[in-house]
């Protein structure tokens, strides 16, 4: 049965791997597909709002939490990837941008159908001792998307346009393979659980009237939020245009733009699983998420006010990337999947990646104007002014879950109602 479940944790964790990967497979080709499609800067803005960096998986998150609440669990991972390969290679076989904004905005939806339910299955068949491990793994998957992308851009890079539609397409062989890996896995028995009592009882849960009309749901949805928000405004800019600013404020070149990247994101996948996977079910969960939430304020201290040299460049990466793999994203996805009853677990999350991605769509506007408008010191204080905010609410009202079940963590906060 444990074998079962940790396959199950790698299986569904490929949900993770390819949201990530698709985002930076996205923006690594974007200047390719401007120049061989002649798009003006409305329509490059439009495929970043629109994928799966922000309204795109917004969009299929709500969706798709409400679905996995209702129909099951499994039934996302029955159907979720062949509406992500749709869209992968509707962008590989691209001929105008028509055709590329579908694609990105059906990939983005599988993308955002595909989180909640992964994040809430993997709680719901871990046990209290090892959640936050399974966690963690989810979170190195999505980890190496990056790493794995970035490495291959490079290698694809002398075929130009081509390059980019082979990533898509290998983006579409993994997906096929979760695919088949997923469809095979069992229901979650919580799910299972669930819904015997409501066939029972005769209740019909409402998939947001339930959330918000009772106060201590609403109070874990503001809390999530401030930690994830806040945090994911810095690192959906980061993950959309940290190369360009390397570039034109650093001087790099788009090599050493890339690599630096690369680096970054082996550090975040390694810090995930050997620091939050390994640790997040040992140790006090207020101090480790404090020591992650502070280093990814000192590394945004040291990019803006210390420069980009060499020196601060490669601390700035080291630092930032351990904070990534142990910060705000890893803790947001196991809180998020404690705090809320079987009934609505997925659904809540769809609902808060929604405000997520819809906020990063909206920054991604905004961050962009303040840089060339105000500086990169401007910029950068704006950063650190978000993380500061992630950091004190995360560290303030820290959920005491660490040890606990799913079931006993719900009957704290909601009583037997709920159980």
């Amino acid at each position: 049965m444990a074998s079962n479940k940790k396959f199950a944790t790698w299986a569904v964790s490929l949900t993770n791997f390819l949201d990530s990967s698709c985002i930076v497979a996205g923006a690594s080709g974007l200047t390719l597909w401007t120049s061989a499609l002649k798009l003006d800067n409305f329509q490059v803005g439009l495929l970043g709002a629109l994928s799966a960096n922000a309204f795109g998986s917004a969009i299929g998150a709500l969706i798709g939490g409400h679905l996995s609440d209702k129909y099951g669990r499994k039934v996302i991972y029955t159907y979720d990837m062949l509406v992500y390969m749709l869209g992968t290679l509707i962008v590989v076989f691209s001929m105008n941008f028509p055709m590329l904004l579908a694609g990105f905005i059906i990939t983005g939806i599988a993308v955002g159908a595909g989180v909640p339910a992964s994040w809430t299955y993997i709680s719901e068949t871990s046990d209290e001792g090892n959640r936050a491990k399974n966690i963690g793994i989810s979170q190195f998957s999505w980890s190496m998307g990056p790493v794995i992308i970035f490495v291959a851009g490079t290698l694809l890079a002398p075929l130009g346009l081509l390059g980019n539609r082979i990533l898509f397409a290998l983006l579409t062989l993994i997906a096929f393979i979760a695919w088949l890996l997923q469809r095979g896995l069992d229901e979650s028995q919580e799910w299972v659980e669930q819904k015997q009592k409501e066939k029972k009882t005769g209740e019909r849960p409402h998939p947001y009237k339930d959330l918000f009309s009772n106060a201590v749901s609403v109070k874990s949805v503001l809390f999530l939020i401030g930690v994830y928000m806040f945090w994911n405004l810095v690192a959906g800019a980061m993950g959309f245009f940290m190369p360009f600013v390397y570039e034109t404020v650093g001087g790099l070149s788009n090599l050493q733009a890339n690599l630096l990247q690369a680096v970054l994101w082996i550090f975040t996948a390694l810090a995930g699983y050997f620091g939050f996977a390994m640790y997040g079910d040992k140790v006090n969960h207020r101090g480790f998420y404090f020591v992650g939430a502070a280093m990814a304020v000192i590394s945004w201290l040291i990019l803006t006010y210390v420069g980009m040299s060499w020196t601060a460049l490669i601390a700035f990466v080291v630092i930032w990337g351990i904070s990534a793999g142990i910060g705000a994203q890893a803790w947001y996805a196991l809180w998020a999947t404690e705090l809320f009853p079987t009934k609505y677990r997925a659904g809540s999350q769809g609902v808060m990646f929604f405000v997520v991605r819809g906020s990063a769509g909206i920054w991604s506007i905004f961050f962009p104007l303040i840089l060339q408008n105000m500086g990169f010191k401007a910029a950068g204080t704006f950063m650190i002014g978000l993380l500061v905010v992630s950091l004190v609410i995360g560290t303030l009202w820290t959920p005491k879950t660490r040890g606990k079940s799913l079931d006993e963590i719900t009957k704290e906060r909601y009583g037997d109602s709920e159980k």
